[in-house]
This record gives structure tokens, sequence and C-alpha cells, in this order.
């Protein structure tokens, strides 16, 4: 069914996406903006440009139409499986991969790819979600678990709530991060001003993270990641929170890049759980991937 929502402006100045983004908060600029084009979005009845500036008196209507369909269909996309059984699957996550479709991702997804590769899946967890426990970023590559069956779903969920899952990263950060160990305690939750962006705030969420310094080079550090908590981003907001963001890193990193990089250095290296079938305990490793690898490299090589 489409919903329809009337606006009328109180402060002139903002461009018209910003503004009906900000006073909307479950419709993203990208979304706004898509509406507007379309004709969705119109000031005074008439239709203009998302970088039109609002004024006083303006009436907005914004006409969103139903929800895409929510079935989500097979594809056969090649994946790197590092452990499976009768309950669950390990991937090795490649960078730029959606996790589960959502809004402008209904194709290519690590969903997607799995329900080709277990059609038995579909009924788990929501179609949206068959299987799906945690999640990895899309430009985050590395280890991520699915679970075949609703017991081993439920199981893995224990554990990810119970704190019970070692998750170890590989980042690089920028700058010489000390000490050599440390903890970062921070509550993050949605950042009041870019809604789509995590932050540290008072409102948020506890977060720690652990880390240990692996090498160092001019300019930047590598670092071991161990996330004690399961925030939102919350690797790449806690790193930016304490003056060392991750290299690559577009939202949460400094505008100049130093590195060639075309998307965060930060890679889920390791994941240890228990298998929801006996309860052992085992855990997987994943290789740095080639992009990766290639910045480390060309490090090593500057650093001579």
């Amino acid at each position: 069914m489409e919903r329809v929502i009337e606006l009328r402006v109180a402060e002139a100045g903002q461009r018209l996406d910003k503004y009906i983004a900000a006073e909307v908060p479950d419709l993203s600029r990208s979304l706004v903006q898509k509406l507007i084009k379309a004709g969705l979005a119109t000031v005074n009845g008439a239709m203009t440009k998302a970088s039109y500036r609002v004024e006083i008196g303006d009436e907005i209507s914004i006409r969103v139409p139903p929800p895409e369909p929510a079935e989500v269909w097979p594809e056969p996309i090649p994946l790197d499986i590092v452990y499976e059984d009768q309950d669950i699957i390990v991937v090795n996550k490649p960078t730029g991969m959606v996790v589960h479709p959502a809004y402008g991702h209904r194709s290519g997804t690590l969903v997607n790819a799995i329900l080709a590769h277990c059609p038995e899946l579909a009924g788990i967890n929501g179609t949206q979600r068959p299987g799906i426990v945690h999640r990895l970023d899309k430009d985050t590559s590395g280890l991520i678990i699915v679970a075949k069956n609703e017991a081993a779903k439920q199981s893995l969920q224990r554990q990810f709530k119970g704190r019970e899952v070692r998750k170890l990263y590989l980042a690089l950060v920028e700058g010489q991060l000390e000490p050599e160990r440390g903890i970062i305690e921070a509550l993050i939750g949605r950042d009041p001003k870019r809604r789509k962006r995590m932050a540290v705030v008072a409102s948020g969420r506890e977060a720690r993270t652990e880390y240990r310094v692996l090498e160092r080079f001019p300019g930047h550090t590598l670092v071991e990641v161990e996330p004690k908590t399961g925030r939102t981003h919350q690797v790449r907001v806690h790193f930016a929170f304490i003056g060392h963001p991750l290299a690559g890193d577009r939202v949460y990193g400094f505008r100049k890049r130093k590195l060639e990089l075309e998307r965060q250095f930060l890679h889920a290296q390791t994941l240890g759980f228990k298998l929801p079938s006996s309860g052992r305990y085992v855990e997987f490793t994943a290789e740095l991937p080639g992009d990766l690898r290639g910045i480390l490299e060309g490090l090593k090589v500057s650093r001579v």
C-alpha cells in the first residue's frame, strides 16, 4: 500500500533531499533522492530537484511506493566454503558482497548464493535472511557462519548473545597506535546528525573492542582486533573515535587517502564457536585476501 507523507517547512535553507531525510528518519537520503527524481516528492505541487533549497511555508508531499516483493531468488554465485556439515556453513565472504538483500541490493548477495547452494534454507529465519545469524559489512571480507536448520540457528544465536563466539579481525589503522595492547570502551549508537552512520554517543549501547599491535609501518599500524560486543560498524567507529581510523574507510576515515585502497582494510580472519551438533569448540581461519596483502607488501617495501 502506498504511503503519503505531508510536510510543511518551518526553517529555510536545507537541500530538499536532506530536509526530507531528517524529517522522516525511516527514509534514507538515497531513497529520498530516487523519489524526488521519479516525481514522487513534490514541493508546492510541482516537481523539483534534490538540490532545491527549501523555504519557509513550502508544502512537501512524498509518495512512498509499497516495498518490493520479499522473495529472494537463488543465484549460482561461487562460494568459498571453509567448512560445512549438516547444520552450518562457514563461508569466506569476498569484499563487495552484501550479506542479505535490502533496498538496492536484491541480487548478488550472500543469501542469494546460499539459497542456490542449499535450497532448503528458504524456510530458516525468514525469506530475507535465511540462516543468517550475524553479518559483515559489504566491504569487509572474511568468515561468516550460516545456519542450515532452526536448531542450529538457535544454538548460534545463543552463543552470539552469550558472547561465546571468538571473532578476530585484521585491521590496518592510520598512524602509530599506542599502547601495544589496548581496550576501547565507548557507547555506540546512531549518529544523530548523519542517520546512516554510527557514532560514539552518550545514548548508545555498550561496546568493547580489544586489540594488539602486530606490525608497524610509516604512518600505519597493523592490528589484531577482537570485538567483545557486536555493534554495527563497531571496529570502524571505535578506531575512528580514538583518532586512528581504518585505512581506506570512506565513511569514518580521513578525507585524504594515504593508500590506494578501494575499501576499508578490515578482514574477519578467525571465527571460533561450538558446533551445534556436538558442542565441540572449533576455530576457522581465512587468509588475508590479495588486495589487502598487496597493501602490506607495498608498505614493507617502502619501509626498507
